[in-house]
């Protein structure tokens, strides 16, 4: 059995060393031209991090990650809403990961070749669609060198992103993603640690929200980290058009940054303005994401990670869903002796309906909500939190989205 996968990221790259894991080949096609250490910050959460440990992949993490110890939600003026351990220092049996994006993906991309041969991952490789015939499937390309190529499987995985080939050829009426008006800064930038080192900061809300945390342990002299941030504004309400593609990445500019950080934030952890000003070359985003369709699987095609459910950047569920994908997606084929197109409608149906909820529930902000729901009430502050929201229901946000997300201590610790 071979299985075709489209697309080099954390989705694709987890999906062969899940399918190796339980003997089945594959092939990886990526558009770029090498897999490079590209992107800023992600947290992946513990349900994911067990997946990548049963594959061994536990220490190389450890080398390139903080294992994050409390997450925080701060109202602007820098007063906690939310506090809790994460990961084993909250009692789960795996921890949570703040890691460079590109770091992970050059620990699954090292995996991959060690594992199973420089050979598996193949770039240089645009996709053009698919066709299947004869029980089997193929995927086409257009090659860095301008062949026109076809590779055949037993099936195709779809791991090309938010703007997936594969995706609209399925959905060709499905238009661009869709863009709330909310547009993120992100970069990173040498300082100083705070609090306990591995604490991660989420103030403001979703009209305006700052993100903080550290994602690299090295050792300097001078003891200074790679510190993360990010700083998501509202530009609008969705009705005007999504900047284009071909914008999507691009260097931020610090002048059209500033305003929306300038006298908006009052922390005590750190001055975000100095942080920012600190920080090189940064680059933003539109916050975007699709609906969720009710099939992913067409006999022996099928789609993961962003190509499936692009979901926004509230949670720290992206990355986590593409991994958990891959790990059902390699026990559905391996269980099915050979019946491919009945593997795949297995792993639509237990993946599909969780993420499509997490999709929804990212769109009202999430865990982060508790935020929103107390600036809401005290948009000024508060002198006494337990004046404005019970600790009842800000839990009821926190750990039903946790839930929600299959990151829960019982749904981790099984």
């Amino acid at each position: 059995m071979k299985i075709v996968i489209v697309g080099g990221g954390i989705g694709g790259l987890a999906a062969a060393l899940m399918l190796h894991d339980r003997g089945i080949k594959a092939e990886v096609y990526e558009r770029s031209a090498e897999i490079r250490e590209l992107g800023v910050g992600i947290n992946t959460l513990p349900h994911a991090i067990r997946e990548m440990a049963n594959i061994g992949l536990l220490e190389a993490l450890d080398g390139v990650a903080i294992r994050t110890h409390e997450l925080i939600y701060q109202n602007r003026q820098g007063q906690t809403i939310w506090q809790e351990l994460r990961g084993m220092d909250a009692g789960l049996d795996m921890p949570q990961f703040s890691i460079h994006r590109g770091r992970l993906q050059g620990v699954l991309r090292d995996a991959v070749i060690e594992r199973l041969g420089p050979e598996t991952i193949r770039t240089g490789h645009t996709c053009t669609g698919v066709k299947q015939a004869n029980g089997s499937a193929s995927a086409m390309f257009h090659t860095a060198h301008g062949q026109e190529l076809a590779v055949e499987g037993d099936a195709v995985i779809a791991c090309d992103g938010i703007h997936s080939v594969v995706r609209g050829q399925f959905y060709p009426d499905q238009g661009d993603p869709k863009w709330n008006g909310i547009m993120l800064w992100r970069g990173a930038c040498l300082w100083q640690p705070f609090l306990t080192g591995r604490s991660m900061v989420i103030a403001g809300g979703m009209e305006a929200k700052l993100v903080l945390y550290p994602i690299a342990n090295d050792a300097r002299p001078d003891g200074k980290v790679l510190m993360n941030w990010a700083v998501a504004a509202k530009l609008g309400n969705g009705s005007t058009p999504m900047p284009r593609r071909e914008d999507w990445n691009r260097e931020g500019v610090m002048s059209e940054l500033l305003p929306f950080v300038e006298n908006t934030f009052t922390l005590d952890v750190l001055d975000p303005l100095a942080l920012i000003r600190e920080t090189g070359t940064f680059y933003e985003y539109p916050m975007c994401d699709r609906d969720p369709v009710e099939q992913w699987t067409f006999d022996r095609v099928t789609l993961l990670g962003d190509a499936a459910h692009p979901m926004y950047p509230v949670g720290s569920n992206g990355a986590s869903q593409a991994i958990l994908d891959a790990r059902c997606l390699a026990d559905r084929i391996a269980e099915r002796n050979g019946d491919v197109p009945a593997a795949l409608k297995a792993y639509e149906t237990e993946r599909l309906p969780a993420t499509s909820e997490i999709v929804r529930q990212n769109r009202g902000g999430g865990p982060e909500r508790v935020i929103d729901l107390v600036n809401g009430r005290a948009p000024d502050g508060f002198e006494r939190l337990q004046d404005v929201a019970s600790q009842e229901e800000l839990e009821a946000v926190v750990r039903g989205y946790q839930k929600t997300a299959g990151f829960d201590k019982a749904s981790v610790n099984r």
